[in-house]
């Protein structure tokens, strides 16, 4: 048995302050391993901690926007906030994948909600998420399986002369300069690109440009980890296609390319979903 086992069967209850008492009156320990059994209580207690908003407002939209307009999500450190956002874009916010990657029925991607989740203090992006599981699990009673499917996919990859990217530690995006700026990590560039490559090329430059279908998936097989903060020019061109343009910006200005592949790619199927959520 691991000691985060042991310490929770023995006193799953105690607070820690009473069990480093209890640890420090038995002079025969010594102080050091005093320390380090606090220190595991404390982190089997935060690991026991429900991965749950504190406060979570989630209820349809008054008014929709269509899919040119909606899924408008942003994260705080204390949680997120969402509108008219699909529950199908929740998903692939929960478990981290691209909408290609979410099968289920037609109305996922149609009906609209608007979110308000707070956590009890400030968290990790990661740990978000998983609050974000657990509420559509709780409100949207969601129940879905995995699986594994062949599809094509844009694979981003790092170019022969090498990446070209300013990784950072910095939570603050630097400033940024003319162009298309981006700050994050590069599995979330895999998931805006895929977007960016859905849009039509320009024929009409007084025309909204608006995405033309689903996005063929873009995955990250850069090896690049860290936050990534860059500038990319793009200058759109009457009559050229989106990838042709992103393929030549990546190559010149990154140094990263897109390989179009057929691979194997985790998919989430949505077995049941409610249409309306649980009430607040």
């Amino acid at each position: 048995m691991d000691l985060c086992r042991a310490i929770t069967r023995i006193a799953p209850d105690l607070p820690m302050h009473v069990l480093l008492g209890m640890l420090w009156a038995m002079r025969a320990l010594p102080f050091i391993l005093v320390l380090a059994l606090a220190g595991s209580f404390a982190l089997c207690q935060a690991r026991s901690e429900p991965a749950t908003f504190e406060v979570a407002s989630v209820k349809p939209s008054q008014h929709t926007l269509g899919p040119d307009y909606n899924n408008q999500i942003t994260y705080t450190p204390a949680g997120i906030a969402a509108r008219n956002i699909t529950l199908k874009s929740l998903i692939a916010e929960a478990y981290r994948l691209q909408l290609n990657q979410i099968s289920g029925p037609d109305w996922l991607d149609g009906n609209e909600y608007e979110i308000q989740a707070k956590a009890s203090s400030n968290t990790t992006r990661e740990r978000v998420e998983l609050m974000l599981q657990n509420l559509l699990s709780e409100r949207f009673s969601l129940k879905s399986h995995d699986e594994t499917r062949a599809m094509r996919v844009y694979a981003l990859t790092v170019s022969k002369s090498g990446a070209k990217i300013h990784q950072t530690n910095d939570a603050q995006p630097a400033n940024a300069s003319m162009g298309f700026h981006f700050h994050g990590d590069m599995r979330e560039f895999a998931d805006l690109l895929a977007i960016k490559l859905s849009m039509p090329p320009l024929n009409d430059p007084s025309a909204p440009v608006r995405a033309s279908g689903p996005p063929v998936p873009v995955l990250d097989k850069t090896g690049l980890t860290g936050v990534a903060d860059f500038t990319v020019s793009i200058q759109p061109e009457l009559g050229t296609d989106p990838f042709t343009l992103w393929q030549r910006a990546l190559q010149e200005q990154l140094g990263l390319r897109l390989e179009n592949r057929k691979e194997d790619v985790r998919t989430l199927v949505v077995d049941n979903a409610a249409k309306v959520p649980t009430e607040n």
